[in-house]
């Protein structure tokens, strides 16, 4: 068995819940096929929004999509028209893959308070300063400076793989501060990947954020 554990997954119930909730008898293939599409649809449409997660909840009558984002600003739009464009744009994409959609559909956008100590918008912005072509030991340095100042964050680790400065050869680099207790059920570990799209091929990026432990009192 691989000693390689997705930090989310790993923590999943005892930390923190599912990124789709819903229960279904019957439909559950055609469910599971919209809620694929959504996220594939969201990932596309709203790359470069700042975007932490996307959490669908349905029940027989409703589905519910809720876009946690940094900046939640440049989705709404002027008086709510991008979030109203959004909406239709991906009722649109589903309705044209044939898949049913409840009576109601309720787009909600919640803004992330703490960015710095999020692992996908930290990734997104490695992966921003890649395309810009900064130099990546900087940005790394940056980066991880940035994450530690955050409030409540204990450690970080990032690592980049690909061809890293346009070298001839792929290799990896990573920086590393503070602890990352990944075997620790109660610690509180954020995890992502990210790809910086390059002329000469993608540069792979993973970001673990350590942000303390979690304890039953402090649930509650």
């Amino acid at each position: 068995m691989s000693k390689v554990v997705h930090p989310y997954a790993h923590r999943l119930v005892i930390l923190r819940g599912w990124k789709s909730r819903w229960i279904a008898r019957k439909n559950y293939a055609t469910n599971l096929a919209g809620d694929v599409l959504i996220r594939r649809f969201l990932d596309k449409k709203l790359r470069g929004m700042y975007i932490s997660t996307v959490d669908i909840e349905r029940n027989n009558k409703s589905l519910k999509i809720l876009v946690h984002t940094s900046r939640p600003g440049m989705i709404i739009g002027r008086s709510g028209e991008g979030a109203a464009k959004l909406k239709a744009e991906l009722l649109k994409s589903l309705s044209k893959s044939k898949i049913s959609l409840p009576e109601e559909v309720k787009f909600d956008i919640i803004e992330v308070t703490n960015p710095d100590a999020d692992a996908a918008i930290v990734a997104y912005s490695i992966a921003e300063g890649l395309e810009k072509r900064l130099p990546y030991r900087r940005v790394l340095k940056q980066m991880i400076e940035k994450v530690m100042a955050a409030r409540g964050v204990k450690g970080a680790r990032i690592f980049i793989g690909g061809r890293l400065g346009g070298a001839e050869i792929a290799r990896t680099e990573q920086i590393k501060k503070g602890s990352i207790p990944l075997q620790t059920f109660r610690a509180d570990v954020d995890f992502a990947r990210e790809k910086a799209h390059m002329t000469y091929g993608d540069i792979g990026i993973k970001v673990w954020i350590y942000r303390g432990e979690i304890f039953n009192e402090d649930k509650k």
